[in-house]
């Protein structure tokens, strides 16, 4: 049986509330792959406001968050390969935010700075609908390595 994480390490992890309130539901959990598969399925059936809620807690790409919370820790872990572009990035970053209405998402964790541009630029092709799929995919991807992160 895995340790319960407290609802602070769930949220840092997540940060929409229904999220974490489903995991802790759900909790304990007998390993790491029961964790992680609820964690996926959980946000797989969130409503888009409680997406919308959980990207609030994510700066935009580029951006280094500042604090000394394991949030804004790991957010400049995650983004520190991202780093470089900075003007490329941000008009980038201000046409999706246009476009979409929110920050652009992407786990960077091992990315360079080309390769988000990169991936930004071709997801700005995308529609609504095939956008908000992408973003729920990465933000799964954020939090399971959040998620591995609080298990270590």
């Amino acid at each position: 049986m895995l340790r319960r994480l407290s609802t602070t390490e769930l949220l840092a992890c997540c940060a929409s509330r229904r999220w974490a309130l489903h995991m802790d539901a759900n909790a304990p959990y007998p390993d790491v792959e029961k964790l992680l598969a609820t964690s996926d399925a959980e946000l797989a059936a969130l409503a888009w406001r409680d997406i919308t809620e959980a990207l609030t807690a994510h700066p935009r790409i580029g951006s280094r968050m500042t604090g000394s919370s394991r949030e804004a820790e790991w957010s400049r872990h995650e983004q520190s390969a991202a780093v470089g572009a900075d003007a490329e990035l941000a008009a980038a970053n201000a046409e999706y935010e246009r476009k979409f209405d929110r920050v652009f998402l992407i786990s960077a964790e091992g990315l360079s700075a080309a390769e988000v541009l990169a991936e930004l630029r071709r997801r700005l092709d995308n529609n609504e609908v095939v956008e908000r799929a992408e973003v729920r995919r990465e933000l799964a991807k954020i939090v399971r390595r959040r998620l591995l992160r609080c298990m270590e």
